[in-house]
């Protein structure tokens, strides 16, 4: 078997991810990519691993956040995005957020020039035929309809899905400093990794009043009983949960003093964070919206620093299509009634760049494990990335299953009583004392 091909359907976090770890246990790969003969909605390039909403990773500090953790966990799995990432990461504060041109080239350089790697561009409108062999569905949540359908049928059950929405990007030549300055939340990273706006009790009010009078794209029928993901919500939804959602959310003020007027506190703060390396080009942080093109220009730029902002691009809304994963996949992400087949990434019920890759990296492991005919060994779930596997394949209830970020609430209880304070830390060094067993105890297998 370790002639035949694995094939790998999707191109990007999870499926360049899945096919780089089975090119590192010496199994050929097939990456059928269906950009640029046919684009999403959402997708700017042809590009493996294209970063569509934002460019952060979150967190990257792993004693103290899940995600940081799992960042840590996949480094020490060889993992190409989280190897990718760190090449090319910009300041971000405590967070990992890359240079995503150079991220995506990255990824793809790495496929392409690797000779265990054959990259076919086309659409595939069905899921494959046995005679593939073992194939990992990584489509993403732009999957296209006919594939959907294929996989609907095949599964034997409607696929669920949920609306993501991307933030604008400015031109940084086209922000005021005057207005703005630079500086992280209590001065993390570099102490200056973001560009603030500050508003007063005025401006936010008008802000607020200005989103929710706005005109906002209008959704098609099919699109009318859609949930958001409540991780990625449109600023405008947010405004309409409350008057001060936002200064509670991605316009909180704190830990920040404006050193135009040092004595006076923002009422609220809106932040940029750098997108590319080059620092020319920086995102609207938590502002995800679908409100139409030209009322994002208007109200945008009523923002302290942003009267006179260019906008590289404006915010939009993509449908994201996610499959009931507790129900339909075993243990090591096959489905159940078609063997052959394993879903990695965000189709599976992760959410986020990272948990979609970490979904990956396993569906890649997994399957170069099988074959070679050895025992599959499943990461524990004190680990970041077992905790994940766990919950999406059968830790989540089927009724009510939803997407999910990792979260230490997913991890199992620690053995031993420990404070508050000391809980995160404890959790964090034990998963990577198990990761580090597994990587060893799995690396011996390949």
């Amino acid at each position: 078997m370790l002639n035949n091909p694995v094939h790998v359907i999707g191109g990007g976090l999870a499926g360049s991810e899945a096919a780089w770890q089975l090119v590192n246990s010496n199994i050929p790969v097939i990456i059928h990519e269906m950009r640029p003969i046919k684009n999403t909605q959402a997708h700017q390039t042809d590009r493996f691993a294209e970063l569509v909403c934002s460019n952060s990773f979150r967190s990257d500090e792993a004693k103290k956040s899940a995600i940081g953790l799992l960042h840590e966990e996949m480094r020490r799995a060889s993992s190409l995005i989280l190897k990718s990432a760190d090449l090319n990461r910009v300041p971000a504060g405590g967070a990992l957020a890359v240079d995503r041109d150079h991220f995506s080239q990255r990824v793809q350089n790495s496929l392409e020039n690797h000779p265990l790697v054959t990259i076919i561009r086309e659409e595939l409108t069905s899921l494959p035929p046995k005679s593939w062999g073992l194939t990992i569905v990584a489509t993403g949540p732009l999957t296209s309809e006919p594939l959907a359908q294929s996989i609907q049928k095949t599964a034997e059950v409607n696929s669920l899905s949920f609306f993501d929405a991307i933030a604008p990007i400015v031109n940084r030549e086209s922000i005021n400093m005057k207005k703005a300055w630079f500086q992280s939340r209590y001065d993390k990273g570099e102490g200056s990794d973001y560009i603030n706006c500050p508003l007063s009790v005025e401006q936010y009010e008008k802000f607020i009043e200005e989103l929710l009078e706005a005109d906002i794209v209008d959704f098609k029928t099919w699109e009318q009983d859609t949930p958001y993901f409540e991780g990625c919500l449109p600023i405008e939804v947010m405004a309409f949960r409350g008057p001060q959602t936002l200064r509670y959310g991605p316009m909180k003020p704190v830990g920040l003093t404006n050193p135009h007027n040092p004595n006076v506190k923002p009422y609220a703060v809106v932040q940029l964070r750098q997108d590319n390396k080059l620092a020319t080009l920086f995102n609207l942080v938590g502002f995800q919206t679908k409100l139409k093109h030209k009322e994002q220009i208007r109200i945008f730029r009523s923002i302290p620093g942003l009267e006179n902002a260019t906008f590289e691009r404006l915010g939009g809304l993509h449908r994201n299509t996610f499959i009931n994963s507790p129900r339909l996949l075993d243990e090591t992400l096959r489905l159940k009634n078609c063997m052959q087949i394993r879903f990695a990434g965000q189709i599976t019920g992760c959410e986020g760049y990272v948990e979609s890759a970490a979904i990956g990296l396993l569906a890649g492991r997994f399957a170069a494990s099988e074959m070679k005919g050895q025992k599959i060994v499943l990461p524990p779930k004190s680990t970041a990335m077992g905790s994940l596997l766990f919950h999406i394949t059968s830790g989540a209830f089927e009724q009510t299953f939803q997407p999910m970020n990792i979260n230490f609430g997913l991890f199992p209880p620690l053995p031993q009583k420990v404070t508050k304070k000391e809980r995160k830390p404890a959790q964090t060094k034990r998963a990577l004392a198990d990761i580090n067993e597994w990587v060893n105890t799995t690396s011996k297998l390949t």
